[in-house]
């Protein structure tokens, strides 16, 4: 989202002080964040607050005054009263890489589906020609109003991205569908209508999290991974136009929305899903901790705490990515590489012994890139020789920047 910028539109919700923390969060993802408030937001929270997170005037009326305001709204100046931009709305319309309006009331949805333009938000949507992001937050009985629904329809069908509001207590006192999505849901949303479709038509398989090795049927082996980097990458690849497979180890992650998900426990069932889904898949990113080592005769049941266990018989288990059935033309293959040290080195050999087209590594001791955490810093490698080190960095900006890598590759 860097070098990016928002118009962040509020309206009059009870749920319009929590745009305050969204404005925030877009400005650490990189964006730079310009406020537009209907008048009835400004009832629930005043522009200052807005000014004195973005650092930016807040627009607020679609005729400045010409007394000293901003022509977008904001703070008298001292000195002779600057020129006024009359057209407010097509400046911010111009200058907007998308505009979320969030959160979205009734009232707004129906102008925005309507047409109408009869303030400085409704007047600077139809002005844009940037993606728009619609947050509605409402209480349950108006989100399934007919005529809400019908207009929620028509914007979706414009190609507006209209979030659902989420279910729980509302500001009435009842519990419902109505409440001002999650931050993390709302920068998904914002992500995929920033990025360009370059993935449209690729079908791509990904694999993430661990893989458990059953010593019993209580006791297993594992590892460290969440599955975050992989979650990243199935939402940037989804993001970018893909048709994207997830075929994921156990985890506390919740699935991908329009992503299919397949969920596998032992390495051998990930190995069977990735064989028999990889003839149709255009690219595969292999960012599972799949177990090198599996114990050789797992117990039937429960071993006893009192039992005398002083070894344990361990096999390899089968390498996912040297079982793969022959490639077709253009097939590509991404994987990862984690390391304690001589990162590049290690990298390197696994690319060339997997027959690899990229591969991702990182060094898991180092503080903020280790399983778990949401950034990372890691390093490319490609078939054609090239070695990229990244900065630290987000997992989800890293999973961008690998999808990047591979479009690149020859």
């Amino acid at each position: 989202m860097a070098g990016k910028t928002i118009v962040l539109g509020v309206t009059g919700s009870i749920a319009a002080y929590k745009a305050a923390s969204l404005a925030r969060r877009l400005m650490t993802e990189g964006a730079t964040v310009r406020v537009v408030m209907t008048h009835t937001a400004q009832r629930f929270v005043a522009p200052l607050t807005f000014e004195a997170l973005t650092g930016h005037p807040v627009g607020t009326d679609l005729f400045p005054s010409s007394s000293g305001e901003v022509g977008a709204g904001g703070a008298r100046s001292a000195g002779p009263p600057p020129a006024v931009n009359v057209m407010p709305h097509l400046a911010l319309a111009d200058g907007a890489d998308l505009i979320a309006i969030a959160p979205a009331s009734a009232h707004c949805v129906a102008k925005l589906a309507h047409g109408l333009a009869d303030d400085l938000l409704t007047t600077l949507v139809l002005a844009a020609e940037c993606p728009v992001v619609v947050v509605p937050a409402m209480d349950g009985g108006m989100w399934t109003h007919p005529a809400v629904c019908a207009n929620v329809r028509t914007l979706r069908q414009r190609g507006v991205t209209v979030l659902e509001p989420e279910v729980g207590p509302l500001a009435s006192g009842r519990v419902g569908q109505g409440r001002f999505p999650e931050e993390d849901a709302i920068l998904s949303a914002i992500f995929g209508a920033l990025c360009a479709k370059d993935f449209r038509g690729r079908r791509v398989l990904i694999t993430a999290g661990p893989t458990q090795e059953p010593l019993d049927p209580v006791r297993f082996l594992s590892n460290r991974s969440s599955g975050k980097m992989g979650w990243a990458l199935a939402e940037a690849a989804r993001d970018r136009g893909a048709d994207v497979v997830l075929v994921a180890g156990p985890t506390s992650l919740a699935p991908v929305p329009n992503v299919a998900y397949v969920s596998v426990v032992t390495s051998e069932e990930m190995r069977k899903e990735v064989v028999t889904r990889f003839p149709g898949t255009d690219v595969l990113i292999m960012a599972a901790a799949v177990a090198d080592f599996r114990p050789a005769r797992p117990a039937q049941g429960k071993v006893p705490k009192g039992r005398d266990v002083r070894t344990l018989a361990l096999e390899p288990t089968k390498d996912i990515l040297k079982d793969l059935p022959p490639r077709r033309a253009g097939q590509l293959v991404v994987g990862f590489a984690a390391e304690t040290g001589d990162l590049v080195a290690r990298a390197r050999g696994k690319l060339l012994d997997k027959a690899l087209d990229l591969i991702v590594a990182n060094d898991v001791s180092e503080p903020g890139a280790g399983f778990g955490t949401d950034t990372n810093r890691a390093t490319l490698l490609d078939r054609a020789g090239r070695c990229e080190a990244l900065p630290l960095m987000s997992k989800h900006e890293l999973a961008h920047r690998i999808l990047d890598a591979v479009l690149i590759l020859p």
